[in-house]
């Protein structure tokens, strides 16, 4: 079964990388974001996301303590970033909504964490996977973790286009005066 996870997991987090970077090679015909918001968007965003975090959270499970992390730091770095991770993707998903967060055109977001970054969202989905990863101390995890990170990481270089599109000269100041991570 962990076999399978890993391989769902990993084919999940490669299909959402070369979705994106499809979007960065070719940002006429983007996948992400997409072109236009329909009632298929959200199942085509969000049943891969969650899935990704389901099968992280399952290894978690099956392999938890199986590397050997000091409890220290499984507990007292793990489980605040993942805390922390989850109040901020939160908060700012109640800010914008589901939609726009998912894709939908809405308005440029600069208050709130976005005041220190402009991909906070990412950052903190970052944190919980690493937190998750401290946490559960299970190899798969760290596997599918590093490719969901990558997936994390690199979703900016397609969205930045995408926002100056639609924000222009807005975009322009804000993308001057806030760094794209931290």
């Amino acid at each position: 079964m962990e076999t399978t996870l890993v391989s769902v997991g990993l084919g999940i987090a490669a299909a959402t990388l070369g979705s994106i970077l499809w979007s960065i090679a070719y940002p006429e015909r983007r996948i992400w974001p997409p072109q236009q918001y329909t009632a298929i968007t959200p199942i085509l965003v969000w049943v891969p996301t969650f899935s990704l975090f389901g099968i992280l959270i399952v290894l978690g499970v099956l392999g938890w303590g199986d590397l050997a992390f000091p409890n220290w730091l499984r507990f007292g770095l793990g489980l605040p970033f993942i805390v922390i991770g989850n109040v901020i993707v939160w908060s700012e998903v109640a800010h914008f909504g589901v939609p726009q967060t998912g894709g939908a055109k809405g308005t440029l977001r600069t208050a709130g964490m976005y005041r220190y970054s402009r991909n906070p969202q990412y950052m903190a989905d970052i944190a919980i996977v690493v937190g998750w990863i401290i946490l559960t101390s299970a190899p798969s995890v760290l596997i599918v973790g590093a490719a969901a990170i990558l997936v994390l990481v690199v979703a900016p270089f397609a969205e930045e286009p995408w926002l100056n599109e639609q924000y222009g000269s807005e975009f322009e100041a804000y993308r001057a005066s806030t760094r794209r991570f931290v």
